[in-house]
């Protein structure tokens, strides 16, 4: 047969590199139920054909040490194993996983592939240890059947099960005493035709039946299991049989893969030959209703894709800025020009539909959270058994949506999160049970949306963290001076934990201690413009907030003028406007402030924080506009010049060689071509607390 075109052949591999991954992933689910539940036989046969699609797929994409790994451990998945070594069945799988990722990862990389000895060694301990005689008395009349079927035969499977109908899967043994194998099986499959419509029988000729001892069949039948079973147990041909009913995978998306290789090979042999049988000539049409219906629901799109659209739309915008400019000087000259009101109409016409169109190409960059959510009760699983501690996670909000760019940057930090909440967070049995506290400590984990932003929640119910404590180590480490210890709130120090090289770990762990986490954590939230919050109680636990905007194409902003030069910031970011004369500055400590409703609010002057030269020759204004920004629990004063209003900006992102400033986070274009320079929040959050002692900040 001949080999696929090399840029067919790259297109299938990427197919197969996504939907092994979605693959992984629910093998990791079963395996955690595996542990709960381990004579489950519906999550051993889920495990199964998670298993036996990733063989499949991965021969067709010639990736045959993966094949053959999978192959291998198809062996030991059955029944039989699970009912007798239910937890070492569930850490086989969980430990396959990790193998066949690192496997995914180096034929992706094109690297050499790792070795896999550990699971092997597994695999033979658990095929070659003898079941315990209790088990090996119940289960020994049970048939080693395998119903692997294919992923064709599993699709005809699966549509008949939502038709409706009952699909068992029959195996039966050809006594060993009859002489005639060939003549038993034809007998055998009469029976089965005339029991239903069979969808998959294995052998599928005489002549190979000639040296097969078990036959394995999938039939659809309406008929009760022991009207079945009667019928099969033909005298003197059949001494055993086995029935049990098909299950069909709730999401057969990824197992489409193994049906699009098969078409494609069958394109590229076409006219080669042709097919003997033609009695099952109406199934192909079927199957490929099947397969059509299935695709047409779900399209998989690059996300360069989606990004050039969305820097179209952006544009757009741009334009119908643009045009609102142009028809407003149109209102100023022609105010009485009857054409004036069609402008108006097609105007707002255009503005409705636009609308709608970003909207549109935003949801669809837009994911639920449960993506990234799924992959942490393995990582709380396996930290805390690392950590030698009982530890549940709680997950809610999985429905919760955001930008996809997004998510996939929140996965690092949430990562360190989750695994510090169960080392650090997260009491020894012993101490939860002094403390009156049940043993099992649990981690939740939380997202909802919050006007423009999305909230993710980290929180687990253990000791706390002390603030004494904390101030004491970060003396002791060098990240503060002792008299600037004395003077931070509780909440400053808690905020201690972000900086680079401070632990609260004694020692240096494979999970922690090396002072790295919690800084990844907040240098992804300030690139992605989003805080980061954490607070904690004595005894009941911490919880950290992630905040970040539900997507990075636009914000709505607040534009305002300093020193003559044009600056936006977020809309989210603004908790209210107003105005001071300059005797209501005061200067305490070398900083200014200002006291708004007996509060006082520190002062920020973006000419004072950076180099920013003024363009602005007016005369100095005897009132200042005060836009009040929340950052988290912070509040500062940004004494602006005038305002300008607000205004949806499409963001563009600057290199670093034209912009140096940290102060700025990217710009837009206005409609009539100003540049617009976005204020980075928390970077002038980080330069005031650097500038002025952090009690200055209301």
């Amino acid at each position: 047969m001949s080999r696929p075109p090399e840029d067919r052949g790259g297109e299938l591999r990427a197919l197969f590199f996504e939907s092994a991954n979605e693959l992984l992933q629910s093998l990791n689910e079963a395996g955690l139920e595996l542990e709960s539940r381990p004579a489950d036989e519906e999550v051993i046969r889920r495990v199964r054909r998670a298993v036996h699609t990733l063989k499949g797929d991965s021969a067709a994409c010639g990736f045959n040490k993966l094949s053959e790994l999978a192959h291998e451990l198809e062996d030991v998945l059955t029944p039989q194993v699970a009912q007798a070594r239910g937890a070492d069945l569930a850490e086989l799988v969980l430990t396959a996983v990790d193998s066949f990722g690192a496997m995914l990862t180096a034929y992706q990389r094109r690297a050499e592939l790792p070795a896999v000895e550990a699971l092997h060694a597994m695999i033979r301990k658990l095929l070659e240890e003898p079941v315990s005689g209790n088990q090996a008395g119940i289960e020994a009349p049970q048939l080693p059947a395998r119903f692997a079927w294919t992923e064709y035969e599993q699709l005809m499977i699966s549509e008949a099960v939502h038709r409706g109908e009952i699909v068992y899967n029959v195996a039966l043994r050809i006594d060993p005493n009859s002489l005639m194998r060939a003549a038993a099986f034809q007998l055998i499959r009469n029976v089965l035709h005339g029991s239903g419509t069979v969808i998959a029988l294995r052998p599928e000729d005489n002549v190979a039946a000639a040296t097969v001892e078990i036959v394995e069949a999938a039939l659809a039948s309406f008929q009760p299991e022991e009207r079945l079973l009667q019928r099969c147990r033909i005298p003197s041909i059949v001494s055993d049989v086995r029935l049990e009913r098909a299950s069909t995978s709730e999401t057969p998306e990824h197992e489409l893969l193994g049906e699009l290789l098969e078409a494609q090979a069958a394109k590229l042999v076409a006219g080669a030959a042709d097919t003997a049988d033609s009695a099952p000539a109406t199934t192909p049409a079927v199957a490929g209703s099947a397969v059509t219906a299935v695709a047409e629901s779900t399209l998989r799109v690059e996300a360069t894709r989606i990004d050039a659209v969305m820097n179209l739309v952006g544009e757009l915008i741009i334009g119908k800025s643009m045009l609102n400019r142009t028809l407003t000087e149109f209102d100023q000259k022609h105010a009485r020009d009857p054409l004036r009101a069609k402008l108006a109409d097609a105007m707002a016409f255009q503005a409705r539909i636009l609308d709608e169109l970003h909207k549109c190409v935003l949801k669809i960059r837009m994911v639920p959270v449960e993506q990234l959510f799924r992959r942490f009760p393995r990582v709380v699983r396996d930290v805390a058994k690392q950590c030698g501690k009982d530890v549940a996670l709680e997950l809610s909000g999985q429905n919760t949506d955001l930008d996809k760019g997004i998510l996939d940057s929140l996965a690092e930090p949430l990562m360190h999160l989750v695994r510090n909440s169960v080392d650090h967070g997260i009491e020894p049995a012993d101490e939860r049970l002094t403390a009156g506290k049940p043993a099992r400590g649990t981690v939740y984990l939380n997202a909802y949306h919050q006007g423009t932003q999305v909230v993710i929640e980290v929180r687990d119910d253990g000791r706390g963290i002390d603030p004494a404590q904390l101030r004491a180590r970060a003396v002791e480490k060098g990240v503060i001076k002792p008299e600037e210890a004395k003077r931070l709130t509780d909440q400053e120090t808690l905020n201690l934990i972000f900086e680079s090289g401070f632990s609260t770990a004694s020692a240096v762990t494979e999970v922690s201690g090396r002072g790295i986490g919690m800084d990844v954590v907040r240098t992804v939230l300030d690139r992605l413009k989003g805080t980061v919050h954490v607070s904690s109680q004595g005894g009941r636990g911490t919880t950290i907030q992630l905040r970040a905007p539900l997507t990075l194409a636009s914000i709505q902003t607040l534009l305002f003028r300093v020193g003559g030069r044009l600056f936006a910031v977020p809309l989210s970011s603004v908790v209210e406007i107003t105005r001071i004369t300059a005797p209501e500055i005061h200067r305490v400590d070398q900083r200014e402030v200002v006291r708004l409703r007996e509060q006082i609010l520190t002062l920020v002057r973006l000419d004072h924080l950076s180099r920013l030269r003024s363009i602005d020759t007016q005369p100095a204004r005897k009132k200042h506009f005060v836009i009040v920004i929340g950052a988290a629990e912070k509040r500062f004063g940004l004494l602006v010049d005038s305002l300008v209003g607000e205004e949806e900006l499409v963001i563009k992102a600057l290199p670093g060689e034209i912009v140096s400033s940290d102060l700025v986070s990217g710009a837009s274009i206005l409609g009539d071509g100003t540049v617009v320079l976005i204020l980075n929040v928390p970077a002038v959050l980080s330069r005031l607390s650097r500038a002025t002692p952090l009690g200055a900040i209301a």
